[in-house]
């Protein structure tokens, strides 16, 4: 599960609880939960909360509450027991805006493993200065300290390396386990350095409970699984796209009511493409303008007969006899 907050704009200013935000824009904060859906160009969205524009990035309260909403929205069969060796594993992934002690907790005792962006800080900063004079060390007496990150398909990231720093930062306010992975990576071309950078390279930083050997490749596999954390943002643009964009009520709880619809429509189009679509690169990962001048915008007619039901669409369409082979995974799915 994927959490993070976007900006909505409020263009009227008159809208109740639009608030000043702090990318000095006017509007509402909304904090949003998604399954992570890497088959699809989407994300199954779990949980919302809508909130004032000036609503802070790392709520402790307002994470804790969407973790309960997003667990809620899962199977049962799917949720994780605390305390259960057969448990399903649930993992949630954040900015730093969710590293925080308290969501941290609750995760732990949610039986949810985690996995948070680390803000760069000086004791970060001084275990990058020790594990710099390691691998100096470590050149003339043949141990490694920093490790090559990699690629989704498995192959060498070029110019990124990871170390473990857990040892040489205090993470005692941290649920036990805590460990501090440390990222340093060449700056793409027309990026600028800032003071936490070493060596020319730009330092990141990231905490997990994750026990060591649980994910393959050990550092690199849980950079990794991290670094896709990222897709979130496609999720939050789609769901812009799908009418998240703009709340068009004034009253806040009728926003809200339009924030749950936004997270329905988006639901049954990642539904969809789950269900009917997965054969079908073209229509199961491309963006939501495209699915819906490909499949939902489509002029089809429903028609019964001799105790059957037709779908009748026009034969030239690129796209019709997937769209036939996917009307009828889904009616089988629900029938």
């Amino acid at each position: 599960m994927d959490v993070d907050a976007t900006i909505t704009i409020d263009h009227s200013d008159r809208k109740e609880n639009a608030a000043a935000t702090w990318k000095r824009t006017f509007g509402f904060h909304p904090l949003l939960v998604f399954l992570d859906r890497p088959d699809i160009a989407a994300g199954e969205a779990l949980a919302a909360m809508l909130r004032a524009g000036n609503a802070g990035s790392n709520t402790t309260a307002d994470h804790i509450q969407v973790l309960g909403e997003a667990l809620a929205s899962l199977p049962q069969a799917y949720r994780p027991r605390p305390g259960d060796s057969d448990s399903p594993r649930v993992l949630i992934r954040s900015d730093s805006g969710g590293a925080t002690h308290g969501f941290a907790a609750a995760c732990r005792d949610a039986g949810v493993g985690f996995s948070f962006g680390f803000p760069v800080t000086a004791p970060v900063r001084d275990a990058v200065a020790t594990l710099a004079q390691a691998a100096d060390l470590g050149v003339e007496q043949g141990w490694t300290v920093w490790y090559p990150a990699i690629e989704a398909d498995g192959t060498v990231r070029d110019g990124a390396w990871l170390a473990e720093a857990t040892g040489l930062v205090d993470l005692s306010a941290w649920p036990p386990r805590t460990r501090l992975i440390l990222r340093k990576e060449r700056p793409h071309p027309g990026a600028q350095l800032t003071f936490a950078d070493a060596d020319g390279h730009r330092i990141t930083a990231f905490i997990t409970d994750t026990p060591i050997g649980a994910v393959p490749r050990q550092l690199a596999g849980l950079d990794l699984r991290h670094r896709q954390h990222a897709r979130v943002e496609d999720r939050i643009r789609q769901a812009k796209a799908t009418g998240l964009r703009n709340l068009p009520c004034h009253a806040f709880d009728a926003n809200a009511a339009w924030l749950q619809i936004v997270l329905t429509a988006t639901d049954l189009v990642a539904w969809s493409k789950l269900i009917g679509f997965a054969d079908q690169p073209a229509l199961a990962r491309c963006e939501i303008e495209t699915f819906r001048y490909r499949v939902l915008h489509v002029a089809a007619r429903i028609s019964r007969g001799a105790r059957q039901t037709w779908l009748r669409i026009d034969a030239s369409w690129p796209w019709a006899q997937a769209i036939a082979a996917g009307w009828h995974r889904i009616r089988a799915a629900f029938s």
